[in-house]
């Protein structure tokens, strides 16, 4: 098994769920980051006074997945996520060596 976490822009989260679903991946953690790696943020301006935004809003996905699946699920969130400009974000592999289900006690595959 594999943990899949990504970090995207929020306007693509739904393209990305939709190409996971097609996938058959049931199940995702999705949570709202704040993130900066080579867009560096950006100069706002609220009521007149010029400040400096170094944390931009980011969505970050994780999901965990059978290992044969894996490349597939990397491949839907690069290509649904991708609009070719800085900040399209990262994705992360982790290797998962056992899951359990709290509620049934299933483990392994089973409890995905």
């Amino acid at each position: 098994m594999r943990k899949i976490d990504a970090i995207i822009r929020p306007d693509k989260l739904n393209e990305i769920k939709a190409g996971l679903a097609k996938l058959g991946v049931r199940g995702m953690t999705v949570s709202e980051v704040f993130g900066c790696g080579l867009q560096k943020g950006h100069i706002g301006v609220y009521r007149g006074k010029e400040y400096s935004i170094n944390l931009l809003p980011k969505v970050k996905i994780e999901v965990v997945v059978p290992a044969g699946i894996a490349g597939d699920v990397v491949k839907v969130i690069a290509e649904y996520g991708r609009t070719g400009n800085i900040g399209d974000g990262k994705i992360f592999i982790y290797p998962v060596s056992q899951v359990y289900r709290i509620r049934t006690g299933e483990s392994g595959s089973a409890a995905l």
